[in-house]
């Protein structure tokens, strides 16, 4: 039988506490969530102000770092070199924007993390900061 390891309901809280805790620093407001490495939705929070476009753009870059087991910054780059736009997935779900990043435990993705209401650096630096918090904790 195949087993494979994926964030449990109780990180993707303690994922998303830790970016509500990181956007009030900055005083911004942003939208989060977490996917399981099949790119299932287990967790997501918008923040009261933030944009609602930036639900679907964070739930995007979770689903896309799970799913292809990259960072969405690197599957923006690799859209841009190879001149190869979203759509040459055939997924609506895929993007390149950066904010989506992968959670792994080894060498296994396990899921993954988008955060979106920010540049994109700040929701990849939020989003980096929320897995070092939960994983470095454990």
């Amino acid at each position: 039988m195949y087993q494979s390891e994926k964030v449990s309901s109780s990180e993707a809280l303690q994922l998303i506490q830790e970016v509500i805790s990181q956007a009030g620093k900055i005083d911004k407001q942003v939208a989060v969530a977490i996917c399981g490495p099949e790119g299932e939705l287990i967790s997501f929070l918008r923040m009261d102000g933030a944009s609602p476009a930036a639900s679907r753009i964070a739930q995007n870059k979770a689903y896309t770092a799970a799913v292809d087991r990259k960072d969405t910054k690197l599957m923006g780059q690799f859209m841009r070199e190879s001149d190869r736009p979203p759509a040459y997935w055939g997924d609506q779900g895929i993007t390149g924007f950066g904010g989506g990043v992968t959670i792994r435990n080894g060498g296994s993705v396990i899921g993954g993390i988008g955060v979106s209401g920010l540049s994109e650096e700040d929701d990849e630096r939020i989003a980096y900061a929320a897995i070092k918090f939960v994983y470095s904790a454990s």
